[in-house]
Formats: structure tokens, sequence, C-alpha cells
């Protein structure tokens, strides 16, 4: 009697545990790993911050997979702490955060960052993504979307950033009052300044525009949204506030000059 046919031992055929861990197929040729250089650039690293596990654990092993580093956040805090702290050349932004509007976050990190962002949702209108474009966005990505279009998009954006370092690194140091955008670091006599977001979102816009007059309504946009353009005593609250925690005498300032009925300009000078 002619033996039974079996099939290859299972070990034959299993897996790398890597592959079971992540519940995926082994990747496909187009997501297969890039060629390491020893003597390249080191590969970009990618900032995801969206509120959904799945969306960052497919991105994840996408980005890895061409070679990218990857950070991840779950939050818009956690994600603001992380570029601050660590940088990214490219933000996978999702416009609907648990804790603040993605909007709101993307003109939080262009107070002092021009690093390219790609913003995520599941809204599609046209409105949507006007409103995403000029909060600041360089890209936008309606859920769901192709892996392939997402890193062609990705691709595209990292050739025109070109290397290095996307996170803004101006530091200004008088010998008195220091602050380091790429850190979020304020302080004063060597002590630091607990700033609010708002106030410090307004000493950095006007730390980037250093010696000219940033006008009223675009500190008012840029700072509480544009809906507010109008709002001028809110202005005038938060500048006394962060005045005061500079001490910096509105009559005699070394650092934050009212323009009447015009706006605002940094006049410090590092020495």
């Amino acid at each position: 009697m002619a033996a039974a046919w079996r099939p290859w031992p299972a070990r034959m055929v299993t897996a790398p545990r890597s592959a079971l861990r992540c519940r995926c197929s082994f990747l496909p040729r187009h997501l297969a790993p890039m060629p390491t250089d020893p003597t390249a650039i080191p590969p970009a690293r990618v900032l995801i911050i969206d509120d959904e596990p799945q969306i960052r654990r497919f991105l994840d092993i996408s980005l890895r997979a061409q070679g990218y580093r990857v950070l991840q956040a779950g939050t818009a805090e956690e994600g603001l702490a992380t570029l601050a702290g660590q940088g990214a050349e490219l933000v996978v932004l999702d416009i609907g955060l648990p804790d603040r509007d993605g909007h709101e976050v993307l003109r939080e990190i262009r107070q002092w960052s021009s690093v390219p962002v790609i913003m995520l949702t599941v809204r599609a209108g046209e409105t949507e993504k006007v409103a995403a474009l000029d909060a600041g966005a360089n890209d936008y990505v309606t859920k769901p979307f192709g892996v392939q279009e997402l890193m062609a998009r990705i691709r595209a954006l990292l050739r025109q950033a070109g290397a290095g370092n996307t996170v803004e690194e101006s530091v200004f140091d008088d010998g008195r009052l220091h602050i380091h955008l790429g850190l979020r670091e304020v302080t004063l006599d060597g002590e630091a300044v607990p700033l609010s977001r708002k106030e410090y979102a307004l000493l950095a816009l006007l730390f980037k525009h250093a010696g000219r007059v940033v006008t009223q309504p675009q500190l008012l946009r840029e700072v509480w949204g544009p809906t507010h353009e109008e709002d001028t005593h809110y202005l005038r609250i938060l500048v006394g506030k962060l005045r005061q925690k500079l001490h910096d005498d509105a009559a005699a300032p070394h650092y934050i000059v009212t323009e009447p009925g015009v706006g605002l300009r940094f006049i410090g000078v590092t020495r």
C-alpha cells in the first residue's frame, strides 16, 4: 500500500516571529527594506501623530520597511513634545485628535518649525482641505488611503525639504533671557519661565520675526485662530502677562515693543 502523502513539517513554512507579532503576511516586494549604506545620510525621521493604534501600527510597519525611522504619538501634547525634543524630518498629523484639534496643533508647530506636515482625516470636503492647507499643511490625505500614494507623497515632500533637521534651531541669548525654539525652552537669569501655551506661541512668533513688526491681525490669527482677528483685547491681556513674566517694562522695553495701532516687535539683540 502506497504511503499516504504528508505535508512538509510546519517548521519549514512558519513565518518569522516578527511577522506573527504584527499579524501580517510577509511584506510585498515594493515594501521590502531598502539596502543600507554605512556612508549614507541617516534615514529621515517620520513622526506619526494619530490617536488610532491601528493606523500608527500600519504606518510604522510600512515606513520602517522603506528605511525610515519612525516616532509615534497618540495625542497632540505627546506629539508636540516629541517633535520639540527629538525632531523629525516629516510629520503625519491626524486632524481629529482627542485632546486638541489638528488645525490648532499645526498652527502651534508653525510658530517654531517649518517641518513638512501631511494631514490625515476622514473628512473629504473641499472646505476641510482648504482649512488644512491654510493652517500650514504641506499636503492632505483622506482616510482610507493607499500606502503607495502616501509613501509617494512623503518622498516628494522630503525631496522638497532637502536634507537636515527641519525643527528650527533658532536661539536667543543676551546673558539674561534665553530662548531656544527647538527645545521650547525659555529661561530668565537661569530660571525657567513658566509660560502658558499661548504665551509661548506669542513669544515664539515675535522672535521668529525679530526686528520686524508683526501686525495685530496676524498675531491674533496665528495664536488664537482665523476667527479672532478682531479680538484685540485678547492680545493686550496676553502681551501684558508675557511682559510681566519676562520682567520687561512696557514703558522702557528690552524685548517687546508696541507699535501703536499696528502690532508688536521683538527687539532683543544677542550679545
